[in-house]
């Protein structure tokens, strides 16, 4: 290989794993965000039929404004998120939809990847946890009171410690599968960006000896 072949590989080479680089950072954040909207629709959805169909009759007014607050929070942060990926997610489909190599580069996902990660934290982390308190207060709305032969409603605690008790172990698990999810995926990202500045060090010496 000549020394002209050599100083135009290099670039090329570069450029090209550049734009690889960047295709995987798309199809990512599509993934990223049609994941957000399918798990904020149906989980929102979800919370609005509870908050309308539950019996909400006898029940203690502190449980009632806690499975208020909880409820109100889990249809607002999913519908957020909704939101941020019904708003991106047709940018990037309509880059996708060019099937032209260079066409990454007219995609927002490099410049809005704040507003997905946000999204996608606040669907699949946040969203999902206060989803989990919402079912625990409900259980204890739902299985406090039991309804007598008479029509009135007798104090129960039996079948409400059972769903807090099944309960919170799932969210404790969650969180620290959160948490170590996270940590893996930082020190991924982390390793990643140490190996791609390793190879432009080498190339940069390649270049220096030709």
């Amino acid at each position: 290989m000549t020394e002209n072949e050599q100083l135009s590989w290099l670039p090329n080479h570069s450029e090209e794993a550049e734009t690889r680089l960047s295709w995987k950072n798309m199809h990512l954040a599509r993934s990223k965000l049609k994941a957000t909207s399918r798990t904020s629709a149906l989980l929102s959805g979800f919370a609005m039929v509870v908050m309308v169909e539950s019996d909400t009759k006898n029940v203690n007014e502190g449980l009632l404004i806690a499975f208020s607050v909880c409820t109100t929070l889990v249809v607002a942060v999913h519908l957020l998120a909704l939101m941020i990926s019904t708003c991106v997610l047709p940018n990037i489909e309509g880059v996708l939809s060019q099937n032209e190599l260079n066409s990454v580069h007219e995609s927002p996902h490099v410049r809005m990847r704040y507003y997905i990660d946000i999204s996608w934290m606040l669907s699949t982390f946040i969203g999902i946890l206060l989803f989990l308190v919402d079912i625990a207060i409900l259980g204890w709305i739902r299985f406090s009171k039991l309804e007598t032969s008479n029509g009135k409603y007798k104090s129960t605690t039996g079948a409400a410690t059972a769903s807090t008790v099944i309960i919170m172990p799932a969210i404790v698990i969650f969180i620290i599968f959160a948490v170590l999810f996270y940590r893996e995926l930082i020190a991924h990202r982390v390793e990643t960006t140490a190996n791609k500045f390793k190879e432009l060090q080498t190339m940069m010496s390649q270049l220096q000896h030709v």
